[in-house]
């Protein structure tokens, strides 16, 4: 199958600038991740289309390149004829975009004038929570290191928000152009301009505090609303909680990673919390009524008698909620019957008298240096 357009992957103009280019790669990456879309193979497609599409048109050869000939050297089922003049196919580009790629769309790079910024970097943040915040949902306030704009310059990047000047090379465009001759006649590239970076615009006279960068370092705290049912490695998206941008690039987004603390009691998977409880022999073999320690509260668990070693008992909406609201998952209870390490000889000798009553051979447990219940439970079982 013949590889995407790059520019049509990404969603933008074949003009498009090398920030123009980045922020939609961000914004389609981050829509795509797959950690944002987990166990999503579509998805996980799109992600490593939308890196290739972004590979190729990043490197200004490869670029250059596919803008000449409609593929790269690299560039799967590209350079036949069938992908590059192959009007309405998706992996090709039409005789309309061959033109406009060669003679059309130069407005732009001689006067107009593009947008001047760049977007904010993405942060991330992590946050501890419990099994009782989860089963609630709980507010943690948590510390963010980002980049913000310059309180000396407003992000103007000059000494006393004197703002910044029109790059001259340019003309503000952040493009320059240059014509080529090729085996069609002359044409007509546009690459980043080498004064400004692509900005449009230059500072003279910068800001003594961020040095002309616009932004500077910070350190804030951020109230982080997490709710209930969440999972250890899951991931909150807050838009726009990141790196300021600088001039007309929006801010970076915050990524907050919960990680949820272990419990010994528990142990979890999903909604549903699985947990042993210990019961005497006496109460195995002739039942009970006992309490279950859970989450929130402690629930009573019915023990019938003759109850077995490993018997599974289940607690009904005493687990965890779901994600979204909802019911609870349940709480599983594995029965452990407690085995005395050491017994008296008055115990000893009413294990034997009851073992006689049931018809069974005494333990033999003065010899097996008095593992006396050892023989008695394998003959119980």
């Amino acid at each position: 199958m013949a590889a995407r357009d790059p520019y049509q992957v990404l969603g933008v103009a074949r003009d498009a600038s090398a920030d123009e280019l980045k922020s939609a790669y961000r914004k389609l990456a981050r829509k795509y991740h797959p950690d944002v879309n987990p166990n999503d193979a579509t998805a996980e497609e799109k992600f490593k289309e939308i890196g290739a599409a972004y590979a190729v048109l990043s490197d200004p050869e490869r670029r250059e390149r596919f803008d000449r000939f409609g593929t790269t050297d690299d560039q799967a089922g590209g350079g036949g004829a069938g992908d590059f003049f192959g009007g309405g196919q998706a992996g090709g580009a039409g005789f309309g975009d061959l033109f406009d790629m060669f003679f059309g769309n130069q407005t732009q790079g001689g006067g107009g004038r593009r947008r001047s910024g760049r977007d904010g970097e993405d942060v991330r943040a992590d946050v501890e929570i419990n099994y009782t915040e989860v089963l609630s949902g709980t507010s943690k306030t948590v510390r963010v290191d980002r980049m913000a704009t310059c309180s000396g310059c407003k992000g103007s990047g000059g000494e006393g928000g004197k703002p910044p000047q029109t790059c001259a090379t340019c003309k503000g465009s952040g493009a320059v152009s240059r014509v080529q001759n090729t085996f069609i006649g002359q044409v007509r590239t546009q690459t980043v301009c080498p004064t400004c970076s692509g900005e449009g615009v230059v500072i003279s006279d910068a800001c003594k505090v961020c040095r002309g960068k616009r932004v500077v370092k910070d350190s804030s705290e951020v109230k982080v609303d997490i709710p209930a049912g969440v999972e250890d490695g899951q991931m909150m998206h807050m838009p726009g909680r990141g790196s300021d941008g600088i001039g007309a690039g929006r801010a970076g987004d915050l990524y907050v990673v919960i990680s949820v603390e272990s419990d010994e009691r528990f142990e979890r998977r999903g909604q549903e919390l699985f947990t042993i409880a210990e019961i005497t022999f006496a109460q195995a073999a002739l039942g009970d009524h006992i309490k279950i320690e859970g989450i929130d509260d402690e629930y009573p668990l019915e023990i019938p008698a003759g109850t077995q070693p490993g018997t599974p008992m289940k607690v009904k909406n005493a687990g965890l909620p779901p994600l979204h609201g909802g019911r609870r998952g349940d709480l599983h209870v594995q029965i452990d019957v407690e085995i005395p390490t050491k017994l008296t000889e008055a115990e000893a000798k009413l294990i034997r008298e009851l073992a006689e009553l049931r018809g069974e051979k005494a333990p033999r447990g003065e010899e097996r240096g008095g593992g006396i219940l050892g023989g008695f439970f394998g003959k119980f079982k």
